[in-house]
């Protein structure tokens, strides 16, 4: 197929690289395509239509961004049928629009994303441009290449690690709250608490009628446990101390701290209220539960929004961060370190790499980047925002974060002195769940945690040094 979303008219390629470069600095014409796509498509598609046909011409200016066939593969976390729908959609129109250029995307395993990346570079099938989110660890590894600046200049707040910008970001962090049945609220006189301590009331009472369970979990995938581990680690442990992790790299704290055993107590408490076999429930189907009343609440990001919407077009959401104890409402949200990336071995290719940066660009082109933020209700971090048609309660959760007592990336999303250990992450969220399983004692807990952070901490710690380069 022809280049459908070709710029078509020379004025109107023009102006939008006069946009692109206000905008964005000094770029070359290939480096424009996105933001000149963006701007002439309108003019475009009327040129089309009085012509019939692309303009020759414009096919030719994009098919020199390579001199040859050029290949890319690409590789995202594909747990969700959001982010799938939205990748496979983009990589499509890409695909069709440059002729010498084919990007292929390798199927994950809808699984730990982490672990099957680890793998994709432990057999040597490393990919061309990913979804990272160890940013950090690659760096150190050298598998990653810096950005350049046409593409850093896209974003409102790039995140550099070492001077640099490695990634680019998805989208604002996946701010998480209180997704729940506003039918089921209404006819009950149920309302959206203000406080913690109402919060657990609410739980309460839905668990006293016994019509449906008051919260989904989906305790099978440990990444959705690190949802509810975030949210009760930053009211117990971010609230008395941000720089806890710095401090257990320094030997001045460990994990036998109250504020962790705190951390342990509230999910206990809050983990009374999910429904039977929730470790056994995974993520894709907390959903379900949710609009066929099996459940009043789930506790996720926003990219279930649109979930919901397409499982039950007619089901009616609402949406409330929940308090910490202290009464401060702590979220997660901003810039974080994660994004698309280029492996350092692409860049050495110069077709593999003019190729892998016009695919990045050619992502977050509003028409393209909308797609993107639409189905998985992201918030966007280009400077330049697509047009979004959003739900209220999306615009919501945009409204909290802008006055969030606090507003950070989850705990393992910190760079710097804060970053965690490869893996610690996972082996926290292991053993929470034998924790709340009542398979494990908190004082057990915090010990196993202290003998496996040493451990860690030997080959990687930031503060003296060790096993950064």
């Amino acid at each position: 197929m022809k280049k459908k979303l070709n710029v078509l008219l020379s004025a109107a390629l023009a102006a939008a690289m006069t946009a692109s470069l206000a905008a964005c600095g000094d770029q070359s014409v290939s480096s424009t395509t996105a933001a000149a796509e963006s701007a002439a498509t309108e003019a475009g598609d009327a040129s089309q239509a009085e012509s019939g046909s692309a303009d020759s011409s414009s096919e030719g200016a994009a098919d020199s961004i390579v001199t040859e066939q050029t290949d890319l593969t690409f590789i995202f976390a594909d747990g969700d049928e959001g982010a799938k729908k939205a990748m496979n959609e983009i990589v499509n129109r890409f695909n069709e629009t440059y002729d010498m250029i084919t990007v292929t995307i390798e199927p994950g395993t809808g699984g730990n994303y982490s672990e099957l990346l680890k793998t994709k570079d432990s057999v040597g099938e490393f990919p061309e441009v990913m979804e990272m989110r160890d940013t950090a660890m690659y760096v150190r590894a050298g598998k990653l290449a810096p950005l350049p600046d046409d593409i850093v200049s896209l974003f409102k707040a790039p995140m550099e690690f070492n001077g640099e910008v490695y990634t680019a970001a998805l989208a604002g962090e996946n701010t998480n709250g209180i997704i729940y049945n506003k039918t089921y609220f209404d006819e009950n006189g149920l309302t959206e608490p203000t406080t913690y301590d109402e919060f657990i009331e609410l739980c309460q009472t839905i668990k006293d009628k016994g019509d449906m369970a008051p919260l989904v979990v989906g305790g099978q995938d440990l990444w959705h446990m690190g949802f509810w581990f975030n949210k009760a680690y930053d009211d117990q442990v971010m609230s008395v101390d941000p720089d806890f992790i710095e401090h257990c790299y320094d030997g001045s704290k460990d994990f036998s701290d109250p504020a962790i055993k705190s951390t342990f107590e509230e999910m206990i408490q809050i983990m009374e209220y999910a429904q039977d076999g929730w470790v056994s429930t995974p993520d894709a189907q907390i959903t379900t539960f949710l609009v066929n009343d099996m459940a009043a609440m789930m506790y996720s990001g926003t990219h279930m929004f649109s979930q919901i919407s397409q499982a039950d077009p007619d089901f009616e959401m609402g949406w409330f961060p929940i308090p910490s104890p202290d009464g401060k409402v702590r979220l997660v949200g901003g810039s974080g370190i994660g994004g698309l990336a280029i492996s350092a071995e692409a860049a050495q290719d110069p077709n593999k790499k003019a190729a892998a940066e016009e695919f990045i660009k050619f992502f977050f082109a509003p028409e393209n980047y909308k797609v993107y933020c639409e189905n998985l209700s992201a918030v966007p971090s280009t400077v330049e925002t697509p047009d979004l048609d959003i739900l209220p309660v999306l615009q919501e959760v945009i409204d909290a974060t802008g006055t969030a007592d606090t507003l950070t990336p989850m705990w393992n999303g910190k760079s710097g002195n804060n970053e965690l250990p490869p893996d610690f992450r996972n082996f926290t969220y292991k053993t929470l769940i034998e924790v709340l399983q009542g398979t494990r004692d908190i004082d057990s807990a915090c010990e196993e945690m202290n003998k496996t952070w040493q451990v860690a901490a030997e080959s990687f710690n930031p503060v003296t040094g060790a096993g950064i380069e």
